[in-house]
């Protein structure tokens, strides 16, 4: 080992300093005083600052520490085996073929007059982890490394380089997550934070049995997979770059190179330590952000809870449920979002100023983050929402059109079929699906305003598409309510018929997977919103977002801010709403006031706070 060390030291160490300090990874107790391990890729000088560009936008797996020319370091390299894991130092590869595995190089020292050498990190050790975090090794089920696995996640291609992303997965038990992720982010920093955690179909892994390199780690009942980011994404790029000839380290094979005397992790502050949340049951999902940044959200939770109408909401309140829909829908593609709470039964149209405005604040930010948004509504409604929907864009309160639907089945299959490409499980249309203030099914098949009269003649049938959604893998639901009658708010059911006047009666029997409760359910879309806006900002989640591949998200930043819910836009949508006759829930008058609570002094003060608490330097 001191051998290859010497040898190594003056060729790379230049190298491996030229790079920034914060790309190196902290060095672990196990390995050698003044050294770390790493792996080689050599290509033909040509493809190098493809290559270099390619390592520096996929920083996740490919950690690079330096380069150098391959005719100077690889003699050294291939003279001498790693120790450590006794095996053969380099895989050859002929236009993306793996043709052999050598020991020597020196019938290539020609070759090798016009080749460079990348020297990639390996020096995150999950075993060290593990053990720190006191959590016991699982066994190989053979004689090789720990499994990787090629993903269906696509690595950014820069440069003409293309390649999935390459994991590594751990069986980790379920009540130990939490204390993995604070020990590897002291051990590792940002290269020990993982990229997924849950079900491995999510990244297109179909066995976790049949890994593609190394041997499976066995999973137990209570165990939860993670993955983490392998360096082995490397074989994977050098087989798609289909050199005429090329070298690579293999799979579990390791070279040692001088450590920097700065590590990473000691950079890292402990703000950074990132909080671990379940998601999804089914599929099995779990998402990450740092401690600060779910602390804004619960202040965001706390803000909105004010109970202003004195209904008795605080018995409603679950803990994190904004926290927990809004990491949901930050991993959404495709979110549909409903409103309409026809409360005023004897006007037209009946529609009050509560839920329109919270549906198209939310819908505004989904756009701005890129995701398909959609919007159903009653199909007597359709029209409205039509024209609140082009008054919106006309004012600037949106500006990309929202798709308006309807929903008329009479069954299951009806809901499925609307819900599903070609009524197909396997392929929802949409991932998540947000209620925001709409009239939600009671235990009697019946629809109620808050004075116990029944409006079920107003209301289509959409509260059957929650209810096949919790049948539908993939598909995870949202309820914002006021008051326990609102679609979702099932899953506090058992707290609205005991603490909410005429609760026996109104409570909404269908529940969401998650129930965020505001004193008025605007205050819940601002919200949802806002804390979108928290996540996509937070280091620690944008970087899971992506599964650490490709560039920073945060760059659309600006974008975001100008999609945030503010004082001048809710005032056009509730001016746009006043035009048509939509009427203040409690009040019943048309005019600037929702709940029966006016805008400029309640509602203009609520969108001050949680825009100021979103925006505010983390």
């Amino acid at each position: 080992m001191m051998t290859i060390s010497f040898l190594l030291r003056s060729c790379l160490c230049s190298a491996v300093r030229s790079l920034p300090k914060a790309a190196l990874i902290r060095n672990t107790s196990s390995m050698t005083e003044g050294l770390q391990p790493a792996s080689v890729v050599v290509l033909p000088r040509s493809l190098a600052p493809a290559f270099e560009s390619f390592c520096q936008g996929n920083r996740g797996p490919l950690p690079l520490l330096g380069q150098s020319e391959a005719v100077k370091t690889l003699p050294q390299l291939s003279a001498v085996p790693d120790i450590r894991t006794i095996c053969p130092q380099l895989q050859k590869y002929k236009f993306g073929t793996c043709t052999g595995i050598l020991t020597s190089l020196e019938e290539h020292s020609e070759q090798l007059k016009e080749m460079v050498t990348f020297i990639i990190d390996c020096s995150f050790s999950i075993e060290e982890a593990l053990e720190q975090a006191g959590i016991p090794r699982r066994d190989l089920t053979g004689p090789s490394h720990a499994g990787a696995y090629k993903t269906t996640v696509p690595c950014a291609t820069i440069a003409g380089f293309c390649c999935p992303l390459v994991v590594t997965m751990r069986p980790i038990p379920k009540d130990k997550l939490e204390r993995l992720l604070q020990v590897t982010h002291a051990v590792g920093g940002q290269q020990g934070q993982p990229i997924h955690i849950g079900d491995p179909d999510l990244l297109g892994i179909e066995a976790l049995s049949k890994p593609d390199y190394g041997s499976y780690v066995e999973c137990q009942p209570e165990d939860v997979p993670v993955f983490w980011p392998s360096p082995l994404t490397s074989l994977e790029a050098v087989i798609s770059c289909k050199a005429p000839l090329a070298f690579a380290s293999p799979p579990g094979c390791t070279v040692m190179v001088p450590k920097d005397t700065v590590s990473s992790a000691s950079c890292l502050t402990p703000e950074m330590v990132p909080e671990v949340h379940a998601i999804s049951k089914d599929p099995l999902h779990y998402s990450i952000v740092s401690a600060p940044a779910a602390q804004k959200v619960r202040e965001l939770e706390s803000t909105i809870a004010v109970d202003p109408g004195n209904r008795g909401i605080g018995h409603l309140l679950l803990k994190d449920e904004l926290l927990q829909a809004a990491l949901s829908l930050s991993h959404a593609r495709s979110v549909l979002v409903t409103t309409g709470f026809p409360t005023h039964f004897n006007h037209e149209p009946p529609e009050e100023t509560d839920g329109p405005p919270g549906a198209i604040a939310l819908a505004a930010f989904l756009q701005a983050l890129g995701k398909e948004t959609a919007m159903v509504v009653d199909q007597r409604a359709l029209n409205l929402h039509m024209r609140i929907v082009e008054d919106a864009i006309r004012q600037g309160v949106l500006k990309t059109p929202i798709p308006i639907l309807t929903y008329q089945g009479r069954s299951m299959e009806d809901a499925r079929a609307f819900l599903c490409k070609d009524g197909d499980p396997k392929s929802p249309r949409f991932d998540h699906l947000v209620a925001i203030e709409r009239a939600g099914r009671a235990a009697d098949g019946n629809y109620y305003n808050a004075r116990k009269m029944n409006i079920k003649h107003l209301v289509d049938p959409i509260d059957d598409i929650f209810l096949a959604a919790q049948k539908i893998p993939g598909i995870s639901s949202t309820g914002v309510g006021d008051g326990g009658n609102e679609l979702g708010m099932g899953k506090v059911k058992a707290a609205v018929k005991k603490h909410i006047r005429n609760g026996d009666v109104i409570a909404c029997d269908v529940e969401a997977d998650f129930a965020v409760i505001a004193g008025v359910s605007n205050w819940g879309g601002y919200a949802l919103a806002c804390a979108l806006y928290i996540l996509n900002s937070c280091q620690v989640h944008e970087r899971y977002l992506r599964r650490a591949t490709g560039p920073s998200r945060r760059a659309g930043e600006q974008s975001w801010i100008q999609a945030l819910p503010s004082v001048a836009k809710e005032e056009k949508m509730l001016g746009i709403l006043v035009e048509n006759q939509v009427r203040s829930g409690v009040s019943g008058i048309v005019g600037m006031e929702v709940d029966g609570l006016p805008f400029h002094d309640v509602h203009a003060e609520m969108i001050r706070k949680l825009v100021g608490a979103t925006t505010v330097h983390m």
